[in-house]
């Protein structure tokens, strides 16, 4: 070989080997992730599946797998207290989308497509129920829909009003379901809009067909992918919920598919493998509708957006906008404001009764004897400490790992990144409360392990919230042109050095909302941590289950309080900071 050869060689050769180290640490990388998201996801589900096959109790026996069969389905399939359970939750479900689809698909009209008075508004109006936790809405709706000591009937007493309003009920359940989830059918429904080209709308209007019709011949039809969207994201999400039929559903004796499952591990002798058979139910239910939601939208086009420019279509209400507005005043009533009035009332009045309107507002029947009483109880801090520690550990452990996952998934050619993506995005169609029976049957039963630990919870949140995650995340990958990184390459960067001076910095912002919100849904939970809390890792909203099924309305009004502050204390300090960060930054392009 001459020497100009061996030049020419040598850096070929380096390339290659290059190459092919690259192609190892990829597949290691990837085969790391998976073996990640199997611990976190697919061996507790496993452990369902194989804890519904046997007669096995996780607590008592152990890990262990005995006279594997399909008794346990065949049993509960022909159980007419789970064919009542499930029907009353696919009626309560339909009834409650139906209602949030109304409410939702209303409010993004008025704020994308007419001139209503402070639209601002009435949009963050609109999204303050996704920050109440399902819990606490229902704890306060039963003070105020109770059918005997319900304020609202005792306010119509007062006014002579014999009508009274019950929502223990199964329309009490719709009622709070479409109120509460409305927003998912909103932020959908409303992007819709914001993008929809208005030509078509004109179109019909020069055509003479009038504006009502055009909205439900032209406008709704061609959203018609988002309405599904959010029609079914609603349905899925009021499906997995456990605290709102929990408080209004068990009092008329109304089981749905949640209650009937904790009940279910509540009896003596616990019944786990019935449980986790229901829990499968739950599950493939749940993960049906997600599948008809892709095939919904997959078998469609309803293209809107064309190349050209254009601005939305405003429709002149005249003298119909204060009505419009109107309607948003009310609905910010009757969901923030009402319930929130009941639970101060509930939490600072020594006793609910309320015989006269005067009584109402005399002062001595007011103290912070709830307060005092929830306060003395070393529960409530050991709670409350534990919440925002597993709340931290959630959001820095969660976001860490949806970064990984979501710069393999966008930003590389790792192999097996379509199957990362399919199980990191797999929780989506597994309710927070069969996530909380699988980890029970996945660690219950090995010594040592990790249940009775904090770390069970964070881990089961991971994994319950690794889909919000991930799609909180994607946005700002994608949004970060491959060129910035082709050049640090360039540069002579490797992977992890562009990732940290490149990817990291641009993504922060994106990043930081992600963990912010894994933060505030672990906060939140109910249903994962029903079944792996112990006296020690009890968290807020499990002790606030507590105080309502013990009785004490004013000890649960008082906790409900407390949680509510806490939670818009975090939602107000992540607003804050990132209103800094956005401040610094236009400072940064400035100078």
């Amino acid at each position: 070989m001459t020497a100009d050869a061996a030049a020419f060689a040598a850096p070929a050769a380096k390339v290659e080997r290059g190459a092919r180290l690259g192609i190892v640490a990829g597949r290691l990388w990837s085969a790391a992730l998976f073996a990640l998201l199997g611990f976190l996801v697919l061996y507790p589900v496993a452990m369902l599946v194989l804890g519904a096959l046997t007669n096995t109790n996780p607590v008592v026996d152990g890990f262990g797998v005995f006279d594997l069969s399909l008794a346990n389905f065949v049993r509960v399939l022909g159980n007419p207290n789970v064919h009542l359970a499930l029907a009353n939750s696919l009626i309560a479900c339909t009834g409650g989308t139906a209602l949030a689809v109304l409410i939702g698909l209303t409010f993004s009209w008025m704020v994308v497509r007419t001139n209503t008075p402070w639209r601002g508004f009435v949009a963050a109006v609109s999204l303050i129920p996704l920050f109440v936790p399902p819990l606490v809405a229902g704890v306060a709706w039963s003070i105020l829909g109770s059918p005997k000591s319900g304020l609202i009937n005792t306010m119509l007493g007062w006014a002579g009003i014999s009508w009274r309003i019950d929502l223990y009920s199964m329309a009490g359940l719709i009622v709070v379901f479409g109120m509460y989830y409305a927003p998912y059918v909103y932020m959908f429904t409303a992007s819709a809009l914001r993008n929809m080209d208005p030509s078509l709308e004109e179109a019909a209007e020069i055509a003479g067909v009038s504006p009502l019709r055009t909205l439900f011949t032209v406008t709704f039809p061609l959203i018609a992918p988002a309405i599904v969207s959010g029609m079914l994201l609603s349905f899925i999400v009021m499906l997995g919920i456990y605290g709102i039929p929990a408080v209004l559903g068990a009092p008329a004796d109304i089981p749905v598919l949640t209650t009937y499952i904790f009940k279910l591990t509540n009896w003596s002798p616990p019944l786990y493998s019935t449980a986790a058979a229901v829990a499968i139910i739950l599950m493939v239910v749940t993960g049906a509708l997600v599948v008809l939601q892709q095939h919904v939208l997959a078998g469609r086009s309803f293209t809107t957006v064309s190349g050209k420019a254009f601005r939305p279509r405003v429709i002149e209400l005249g003298s119909w906008r204060w009505l419009t507005f109107g309607l948003a005043l009310v609905y910010l009533f009757t969901v923030v404001v009402l319930p929130t009035l009941a639970l101060i009332v509930a939490a600072f009045r020594r006793f609910l009764f309320i015989p006269n309107a005067a009584s109402l507002f005399d002062m001595r029947h007011y103290s912070l004897v709830h307060f005092d009483s929830i306060f003395d109880n070393p529960l409530t801090m050991r709670s409350i400490w534990n919440t925002m520690e597993v709340g931290l550990a959630t959001a820095i452990l969660g976001g860490i790992i949806a970064f990984a996952i979501g710069y393999t998934v966008h930003r590389s050619h790792a192999p097996a990144r379509r199957a990362i993506d399919l199980v990191a995005t797999l929780p989506v169609a597994i309710p927070g409360l069969v996530i909380g029976v699988a980890y029970l049957w996945a660690w219950v039963g090995l010594p040592g392990g990790l249940y009775g630990t904090i770390w069970i919870l964070v881990l089961a949140f991971v994994a319950r919230f690794m889909p919000d995650t991930m799609k909180s995340l994607s946005t700002s990958f994608l949004q970060i042109h491959r060129e910035l990184e082709e050049a640090a390459w360039v540069c002579g960067k490797g992977r992890i050095a562009t990732i940290r001076t490149i990817v990291l910095p641009l993504a922060r912002p994106g990043t930081v909302a992600a963990m912010t919100l894994l933060f505030i849904l672990a906060i939140r939970e109910l249903g994962s941590s029903l079944f792996l809390y112990t006296s020690d890792t009890m968290v807020m909203a499990v002790l606030l289950l507590d105080y309502y099924e013990g009785g004490n309305t004013g000890k649960a009004a008082a906790f409900s309080l407390v949680q509510t502050v806490l939670l818009a204390a975090v939602i107000g300090i992540a607003g804050w900071l990132s209103r800094g960060r956005n401040a610094q930054a236009s400072v940064g392009r400035a100078g």
